[in-house]
């Protein structure tokens, strides 16, 4: 058995089974499993944040840096929007629309400055001109709107394009780069009808999609691919054993009576077909 299992194609069988099956365990299902818990709880936060009223940004994010576990908060602020820092997030689609985000940053009284997301503006000449903007007011506002995490940098550098400062994420830092502004490592997506407001962004859909589906049949598939594999096994093991028991209730079987003997040529030699082959003959010798 040793020699029948211990062959190229069963060792490399067995070494792609666990290497799939290790995978599936420890990338494949925790990673739809984790997105479906990021998005169970980014559900409950949005349905709480809109259970409640607005609270103070300064109850939440005193210093504009926003936890976790108070993201999607609404909160109010007021100070005055600072438009000549206005960055352009681009390459974003809105409801499958090409459009461009405006980020404007504001400053809020006795606190810090914070990227405020106005909402969109539609994309013109296939998806790549900035259409007119409607500036954001100047004097003083009180603003609501949810508290966003800060999505990071962007591999790719922010930009000066059609006279606007462009970047590719949501990143305070990057839009520091590009304008010198000091901001907060957060920022603020504008509630509809509020001071400033184009079109704003639409909330996510309150579902989970299908991840936690997807994680449960990755764990389904790390067990069924060795048991596959040991049912592969077992068939094999049964096969020979049959063959084997077959083999010998032949031999068991077989007649103890000579055979009749073959026919002999003239000089008393076996006469053989020359037809037969080497094996035939092999066994009539």
């Amino acid at each position: 058995m040793r020699k029948t299992f211990l062959t190229p194609g069963w060792a490399i069988a067995a070494i792609l089974i666990a290497l799939f099956s290790y995978f599936a365990f420890t990338f494949l299902a925790p990673w739809q499993l984790g997105k479906n818990e990021r998005l169970v709880e980014r559900n409950e936060h949005i349905v709480e944040a809109f259970d409640n009223d607005p609270v103070p940004y300064s109850a939440v994010a005193p210093d504009g840096e926003v936890a976790p576990a108070d993201e999607w908060s609404r909160v109010t602020m007021t100070g005055r929007y600072v438009p000549e820092d206005e960055v352009l997030l681009r390459l974003r689609p809105v409801d499958k629309t090409p459009a461009f985000q405006v980020l404007t940053p504001f400053r809020i009284d006795n606190g810090p400055t914070m990227l405020v997301n106005r909402g969109w503006v539609p994309a013109t000449d296939g998806g790549t001109t900035v259409p007119p903007i409607d500036p954001a007011p100047t004097s003083q506002v009180t603003i609501t709107g949810l508290l966003r995490l800060d999505e990071g940098p962007h591999r790719l550098a922010p930009l000066l394009d059609q006279g606007h400062a462009m970047v590719y994420s949501i990143s305070s830092a990057q839009a520091s780069e590009i304008t010198g502004a000091d901001l907060a490592p957060s920022y603020l997506q504008l509630s509809p009808g509020e001071s400033g407001v184009l079109e704003p962004i639409p909330l996510p859909m309150l579902e989970t999609g299908n991840h936690l589906s997807y994680g449960l049949q990755w764990i389904a598939f790390g067990i069924m691919a060795p048991a596959g594999l040991i049912y592969f096994l077992w068939a094999e093991v049964r096969e020979r054993r049959r063959f084997k028991q077959e083999q010998e209730e032949l031999l068991v079987d077989a007649p103890t009576t000579a055979s009749t003997p073959a026919p002999r040529g003239r000089y008393g030699h076996t006469k053989r077909n020359p037809w037969a082959s080497a094996y035939d003959r092999e066994q009539e010798r």
